[in-house]
């Protein structure tokens, strides 16, 4: 909050009496908007998912909710296996001079 005041100090000197009620008001303007589409946002989204919108949680949604160690521990704590990925044939090694086998149907 201090922060704000020095701000809003530094801005009056900067703009001086004369502009700053264009100013302010223009800054009230640009709330106004903002609050307007987001206002729209949600409208537009309530529109579409329906009633599935009022079903959403959207604090868990919320990126400040992210912690790695519980996500971690919620995966080592899982019951089901992790999927495995095959391992590819062992190829024997090429002696000096000899080509690489080529697939003529991969190309």
């Amino acid at each position: 909050m201090e922060k704000l005041v020095i701000i809003a100090v530094i801005a009056i000197f900067l703009v001086g009496p004369n502009r700053l009620p264009r100013y302010a008001a223009q800054l009230g303007q640009w709330a106004r908007n903002l609050r307007n589409m987001a206002t729209n946002a949600t409208e537009k989204m309530r529109e579409e998912l329906g009633p599935e919108f009022d079903d959403v949680d959207w604090r868990k949604l919320d990126p400040r909710q992210y912690d790695p160690r519980r996500i971690i521990r919620d995966a080592l704590l899982d019951d089901e296996p992790a999927p495995t990925l095959s391992r590819p044939a062992k190829t024997a090694r090429l002696e000096d001079g000899d080509l690489p086998p080529y697939d003529s149907e991969a190309t």
